[in-house]
């Protein structure tokens, strides 16, 4: 099967993001908005572009780490698992769903103006054509979609020609009062306006399609919401400084309105068509959309099978398109237009949302597939601000919407409880998630299964005794490593002469088949040679294997478990803390492994000559010192022992220290000494120091602020401060 090939540019992703937001946002909604602020309408909507912003941001890193996977629902179903993948393809699906009719709507009230149609009657021609796009869809015209280019053009042409005509015109009488509503009047419109910059983020699902990801996806979303940001505070703006707002704030149609303000009866029908073609093509984009995500939740198992069938003539997915629009109809004729416009911002503000929450999820757990060419900036601060500006925002829209997000939440349980909690994929949060995170959503499975190859045969087994079970240490690779062979040095210079098993840990998405990544891979082939030709040179007792496994952090524990090892030597990026929301696989080992722990975080320091061991308040020197003795050992290096303690410790506790340390460094075979130096600021102090030495040995740091204790954030600062490479130690009670 061929790949989708990259050639969407800059420019055609611009156009497609600017169509996915062009519509009712513009064609529709100004008035509404209005009557709910006044004329401060326009700031309205650039606070909206403020907040929507953060989802913008993280849906490009998602994209660019994920770029076939297809959309939001996807990446909340990696981060969080099945059940908030099925209630996030509800709202995805019911989001796209009211924003379609909403778009439909409005199309029926610009149609009014060519033809002489009663307003109540305007709905039912709404869901006339809307029988229409069913028929489209269902026998897959694809003609339709290639004049989205041309009709996004003809829009803003239009509305370029009305704000060049509309500004000049504005009456500063109409624009007073700013605010009629207060600040609360204004956040709400906020919240109510949200909804016409959700197409931003569309351009994700193309990802996959898009040439230079990392860079034109981010900057394609950016310059999108940017231009239509201008086009939709220009044109609001416009809209308050001509149409009197007791006119504008029932008008569903404002574009005509101000069309035919500015250049008579047959300008205003023009614009009327403009808006009939724009809307309908929102419309039946947005039906194609929205019947994606319940075909999709019906192939991963979390919805009846019957709604993952295709047509056999067709190949379209006939039954989730007709239970689209079928419910589009019935929100067309019982709920007003305002109650749509809101529900529809409302559930798109809950899945952004959700989308901030992965970004920060998969960033803290450290998954070791996330790889996103671009990162968002300002992480986790643009993050946090999404997620708080998005509960405040459904605050702002009132009971109703609430009521109807806790109504997806609970359906969303009944439809996982009945077909998708047997599914086998897990999120993210699942595995390394703690008990707040997880309490009442998900039990930990035990026993994961795990693919293993042994290198002598290649077949696969699970990982069932054929490891070295003498093996005093074991030194998982996940590939992140600066020299693989360095910290197989560690691992040698920290056992006690048994055997060191060293295993290649690949760890692939839960929606990955195992075995379909268990093939001779190059990379494990070299990474073998240069391991074993290390263990010769140094006369190593050394065992190679492979693993692909869908839970890194559960596959480590049982290689600990099934070896009976003593050490467990892994690399390291200095991240320090194991939050109580999120942890990272180090953080999560760290509290469950039953062996000591070392982490070695390479520096690039090739020779070791000088080792650092500099205890913290409260450790059994002894047992520091006996490791940091093997270590210079094997080395042929010396070791310095160094305490820093307070500037107001009396000499006579120093002395004592500096005795008590000095007869412990006795019992060693390398040549040693004893520094104890004062000095308030211990990290300032060991980093100075560290500059001097070639490996500086710590223990475990403590956690410091609610932060790092919430999302496991924090940075050891001892370790981020070295000046040369570090070794931290985790020992268990013997």
């Amino acid at each position: 099967m061929k790949k989708l090939e990259r050639s969407l540019s800059l420019t055609s992703v611009i156009a497609i993001s600017i169509g996915g937001m062009l519509g009712s946002g513009i064609f529709v909604l100004p008035g509404l908005a209005a009557a709910k602020t006044g004329s401060s309408v326009w700031l309205a909507y650039l606070l909206a572009a403020v907040c929507i912003l953060p989802a913008a941001f993280s849906k490009s890193e998602l994209a660019t780490a994920m770029p076939s996977s297809g959309g939001t629902y996807v990446y909340i179903e990696r981060a969080f698992g099945p059940l908030f993948g099925t209630i996030a393809g509800i709202g995805l699906w019911l989001s796209l769903l009211f924003k379609s009719a909403f778009a439909l709507v409005g199309f029926g009230a610009y149609l009014s103006i060519l033809i002489n149609i009663d307003s109540g009657l305007t709905k039912y021609v709404a869901v006339t054509f809307l029988v229409l796009i069913l028929f489209l869809n269902i026998l897959g015209v694809k003609k339709v979609g290639k004049v989205q280019i041309f009709i996004v053009s003809i829009s803003l042409i239009s509305l370029a020609l009305i704000l060049m005509f509309g500004i000049p015109r504005t009456s500063a009488e109409l624009l007073d009062p700013f605010m009629t509503e207060g600040k609360l009047g204004l956040f709400s419109t906020v919240a109510f306006v949200y909804i016409s910059y959700a197409g931003v983020t569309k351009v994700a699902a193309i990802a996959g399609e898009i040439k230079n990801p990392g860079t034109n996806l981010p900057l394609a979303m950016i310059l999108s919401l940017f231009i239509m940001t201008v086009i939709y505070v220009s044109v609001a703006f416009v809209l308050v400084g001509n149409l009197p707002l007791g006119e504008l704030k029932t008008d569903i149609k404002p574009i005509y309105s101000i069309a035919k303000l500015l250049g008579g009866n047959y300008v205003g029908y023009i614009a009327s068509v403009v808006g009939i073609i724009t809307l309908i093509s929102m419309a039946n984009s947005g039906v194609l959309a929205a019947s994606r995500f319940p075909f999709a939740m019906a192939i991963d198992k979390l919805l009846p099978d019957f709604m993952g069938k295709i047509h056999a003539k067709y190949l379209t997915p006939v039954v989730t398109i007709v239970m689209t629009c079928f419910l589009m109809a019935m929100v067309i004729i019982f709920l007003d237009v305002e109650k749509i416009a809101k529900l529809a911002s409302a559930f798109m503000v809950m899945m952004f949302i959700l989308v901030n929450a992965c970004v920060i999820v998969l960033r803290e757990t450290s998954a070791q597939w996330y790889k996103p060419e671009y990162r968002s900036p300002l992480y986790p601060l643009v993050q946090l601000f999404g997620i708080f500006s998005g509960v405040a925002l459904l605050v702002f829209l009132g009971s109703g919407p609430m009521l109807a997000i806790v109504g997806i939440f609970l359906l969303g349980l009944i439809i996982y409880y009945f077909f998708g909690r047997n599914a086998t994929r897990t999120g993210i949060l699942r595995k390394y998630g703690h008990r707040p995170a997880l309490y009442l959503l998900y039990k930990r499975k035990r026993n994961a299964k795990i693919n293993y190859r042994n290198n002598g045969s290649g077949s696969l087994q699970n990982l069932d005794g054929r490891l070295a079970s003498n093996a005093g240490v074991v030194v998982p690779l996940l590939g992140n490593e600066r020299s693989p062979e360095m910290l197989v040095e560690i691992g040698a210079a920290i056992n006690k002469n048994e055997k060191i098993q060293v295993v290649n840990v690949t760890e692939v998405p839960n929606q990955t088949f195992l075995d379909a990544m268990v093939e001779e891979n190059p990379r494990i082939a070299s990474l073998e040679r240069r391991v074993s030709r290390l263990a010769v040179s140094q006369g190593i007792d050394l065992d190679f294997e492979a693993a692909v496994t869908h839970e890194i952090s559960d596959t480590i524990h049982e290689l600990s478990n099934q070896t009976h090892c003593d050490w467990l030597v892994m690399g390291w990026n200095g991240r320090a803390h194991s939050g109580i929301l999120v942890s990272n696989p180090i953080g999560w080992l760290l509290t469950h492994i039953n062996s000591d722990f070392a982490l070695f975080k390479d520096d690039g320091v090739r020779y070791i000559g000088k080792v650092l061991l500099a205890l913290r308040p409260g450790r059994k020197d002894k047992n520091f010192i006996a490791v940091a003795d093997r270590i210079c050992n094997y080395y042929k290096a010396s070791l310095t022992l160094l305490h820093v303690v307070p500037s107001k410790m009396d000499d006579e506790t120093i002395d004592k220290m500096e005795t008590n340390s000095k007869k412990l460094l006795t019992k060693v075979d390398t040549p040693s000494m004893v520094i104890v130096q004062k000095e308030d600021d211990s990290i300032g102090a060991i980093s100075r120091a560290s500059a001097s030495f070639d490996l500086l040995i710590l223990g475990t740091p403590q956690k410091d602020n609610w932060v790092d204790i919430l999302f496991g954030t924090g940075k050891d600062k001892f370790t981020e401060k070295s000046a040369c490479s570090v070794l931290r130690l985790t020992m268990r009670d013997h």
